[in-house]
């Protein structure tokens, strides 16, 4: 993997993509648990946003690391790292979650669309499973989704103190 794209750092350019997408995934989790409209419309898209986040974390763990080991760390450097090192673990938590959300819906729509019996006429009782799994899923999703946008902030903020803390003690650079 290179360390620079077009003269700068892969760390930031990777790490801006990350933050998008684990901005708009959380946000689009809640949206797909709590409202069923918004689930039949954009669910799949949470779950596509989780899942090209969840890829691209290592990706940024990774480049992180190699701009650590050529810029130095600092204690900053090494909270931010510490954090970002457990942010997979809440990308795939809430990926799988939304995922397995959209999964049994989708089974859900088409089992009430074709009938339990074939002819159309939904049989109460066997969709109360599905309604079961339904709820517990979107309470898990709910939560992972509150704790995977925390954690991206507790990250990003790391990161952001690692980079600009004591900036504004520096003397301008360039004449500027």
């Amino acid at each position: 993997m290179p360390e620079f794209v077009g003269g700068l750092p892969l760390h930031p350019l990777v790490v801006h993509f990350v933050v998008v997408l684990l901005v708009i995934a959380p946000l689009g989790a809640l949206l797909t648990a709590l409202w069923p409209a918004a689930r039949r419309r954009f669910g799949w898209l949470a779950f596509a946003a989780a899942a090209v986040g969840t890829v691209l974390v290592p990706v940024a763990t990774s480049s992180g690391e190699n701009l650590a080991n050529r810029v130095g760390t600092s204690p900053q450097v090494q909270t931010h790292e510490a954090l970002a090192d457990l942010m997979i673990w809440w990308a795939l938590g809430l990926t799988v979650a939304v995922g397995a959300l959209m999964v049994v819906h989708t089974m859900a729509a088409r089992k009430a669309a074709v009938g339990s019996d074939g002819t159309g006429h939904v049989d109460e009782q066997k969709n109360k499973a599905p309604a079961l799994v339904m709820i517990g899923l979107a309470v898990l999703t709910v939560g992972l989704a509150a704790g995977t946008g925390i954690h991206v902030y507790r990250v990003g903020d790391a990161g952001a103190r690692a980079v600009w803390e004591g900036v504004e003690n520096l003397p301008p650079q360039n004449g500027g």
